[in-house]
């Protein structure tokens, strides 16, 4: 990270200074096109939307239905305490005045995060919502049109074509009005998933600005004992594995027989994916995942709790009175109809970066700028490993 801070810190400052035309530098710099102004026009926003596979379409509509559902019940109401006769304190809830919400669009394209930021923001009551996601040359500049067009179904139409560090340093400062574009004002929390460089910019300018968390590489780990089938076992690692050559995966189990017959399972799997040379064996291979061997399910327990994973897959018999025990993770999934990928868009608790488990918890702070730190439960509504995208 403090490498990394080094390399943010002048491009931090030179969007201080020098404002759209440094985020347009830099995105020419990083994302190899040179875009005429940073905000989305609206017909594009438009266009997207209309020309989204109507597949697509429906599976995003489900999934902004179901986050609105989980984030309307965790709104704070105004609670008022008597203390002494004529004596109260009050607790009250104030939405935040104005969001920038992150969407990464280098690697891979994740509409998923739109949703996960932009529905808690607007259930919140926040007042001002603008979303930045890179600029890809392979669409004349803009963001990825799935992205367009999931902003666009959800109201949003200030989109900007700025990525990496300069997008957060951008809603930071703020941008200067350049011809017919109006300029992006400054806001108060930042929220959403990125790379390295960009939980640099955001450790950079906390303070400034109000950021969710440091969310690192997407992580997941898998208590599992002699019930879980090994096929489900390999495929939620690999669902991880997938996004990052960082992301970790890990399997914690007091069955040698499940620890080799998954290990078999992922060679196969591993095969048939897509991006295995450059995201899924640099990710199985790196230090950071792992295959764990317990005693029993209770030494499996202390080690997922000193973990604390942002996603925890319990597959064992009995999973939930296993997910009860637990004390640290940010999502957790319970029994064998439950796969992490799910999050995205069947039960829809925000998953973008981890919500804290516990006050002791590292990880404790807010997801979104309706959530003030919680650990959620996922289950399933209807028994499925379908792809997200057709439920």
């Amino acid at each position: 990270m403090e490498a990394a801070l080094e390399k943010v810190r002048p491009i931090c400052e030179d969007v201080r200074h020098h404002g759209a035309a440094a985020v347009i530098d830099y995105g020419e710099k990083f994302d190899g096109v040179r875009v005429p102004g940073l905000q989305v026009p609206a017909e594009e926003l438009t266009r997207a939307l209309d020309e989204l596979d109507p597949a697509v379409r429906a599976a995003l509509e489900e999934s902004v239905r179901r986050a609105r559902l989980v984030h309307r019940e965790q709104r704070r109401t105004t609670h008022t305490t008597q203390v002494v006769p004529g004596g109260t304190v009050t607790e009250k809830w104030i939405p935040v005045e104005r969001v920038g919400l992150y969407v990464p669009g280098g690697r891979s394209v994740y509409p998923s995060s739109v949703v996960m930021n932009v529905v808690p923001a607007q259930e919140a009551g926040v007042e001002g919502v603008a979303v930045a996601s890179p600029p890809q040359k392979e669409f004349g500049g803009l963001p990825h049109p799935t992205i367009l067009a999931a902003c666009a179904l959800l109201g949003v139409d200030e989109v900007y074509a700025a990525g990496g560090a300069q997008a957060i340093a951008m809603f930071a400062y703020g941008t200067e009005a350049r011809g017919d574009e109006p300029g992006c004002a400054p806001v108060n929390l930042v929220t959403g998933p990125g790379n390295i460089y960009v939980a640099a910019a955001k450790r950079l300018l906390k303070g400034r600005i109000g950021i969710d968390a440091e969310a690192g590489p997407t992580e997941i780990a898998i208590l599992a004992d002699s019930t879980a089938d090994p096929v489900h076992v390999a495929a939620d690692l690999i669902s991880q594995a997938e996004h990052d050559p960082m992301a970790a995966s890990v399997l914690v189990t007091d069955s040698e027989e499940l620890a080799g017959a998954t290990e078999a399972e992922l060679k196969t799997q591993v095969a048939a994916s897509k991006h295995v040379d450059d995201r899924i064996v640099p990710a199985l291979a790196g230090r950071q995942s792992a295959i764990v061997l317990v005693r029993d399910l209770a030494d499996g327990l202390k080690v997922v709790d000193a973990y604390g994973a942002e996603h925890l897959e319990i597959q064992t018999a009995d999973a939930a009175a296993v997910a009860d025990r637990v004390r640290n993770a940010g999502a957790i999934f319970v029994g064998p109809w439950a796969p992490s990928r799910s999050a995205t868009t069947a039960p829809a608790p925000t998953t973008s970066c981890p919500p804290a488990a516990a006050p002791a918890t590292p990880r404790a702070s807010p997801c979104s700028p309706s959530c003030a730190g919680c650990t959620s439960w996922t289950t399933p509504a209807t028994p499925s490993r379908t792809s997200p995208t057709t439920w």
